[in-house]
């Protein structure tokens, strides 16, 4: 089976990765590397400066990729957006709950950007699942701000009330990582 290196140290992630890459017939393998903290307002910029990083800085086996995600909630101007991690760690589900107590526009989108090399190029592939902001932590699955993102494809449903494989058929992630897979199956690379 042919593989790629994801460069996390996020088992969930990775494990979203999994499913998704052996539904091609490639394999990924985690690379728990430390990555340069990037800031910017732009998930794409974090994810290509983390990945030229990693290829200056590092000696990666290529090829591989990164990937950052962000929750972007419309009432909220976009927060916590490219700093959706930093501000879970802070605040938590709840603390966002608390920021839309009372507020009515609930719609909320979840964003997915993987970058890859190849060790000559760089490609960049998006992701995203529109969704609602839910007015309470709703299951135990996932991780981050799954608990309170209710994909509007769903059934009502969180992304955390719902198994990594029902959760992939919607998620920005996935949807992400399956344009990466489909393109490195098409392409040959790997």
């Amino acid at each position: 089976m042919k593989h790629v290196l994801f460069a996390t140290s996020n088992r969930h992630k990775l494990q979203e990765a999994e499913i998704v890459f052996s539904e091609y017939g490639l394999n990924v393998e985690q690379w728990d590397v430390k990555r340069l903290e990037v800031q910017s307002e732009s998930l794409e910029e974090i994810a290509r400066i983390s990945l030229a990083w990693l290829m200056r800085e590092a000696n990666p086996r290529c090829p591989f990729f990164v990937e950052d995600a962000g929750l972007f909630i419309e009432a909220l101007n976009g927060f916590p957006g490219p700093y959706s991690s930093y501000v879970f760690s802070k605040i938590g589900n709840e603390g966002v709950l608390k920021l839309m107590d009372g507020v009515d526009n609930r719609r909320a989108v979840f964003v997915s950007v993987v970058a890859f090399t190849d060790g000559k190029e760089m490609l960049v592939f998006k992701g995203q699942a529109s969704g609602f902001i839910s007015h309470a932590v709703k299951g135990e699955r996932g991780f981050g701000f799954d608990p309170i993102f209710i994909p509007e494809e769903g059934d009502g449903r969180s992304f955390a009330e719902l198994d990594v494989r029902e959760k992939n058929k919607l998620s920005h992630r996935a949807r992400a990582l399956r344009k990466l897979a489909e393109w490195l199956t098409s392409s040959k690379i790997i």
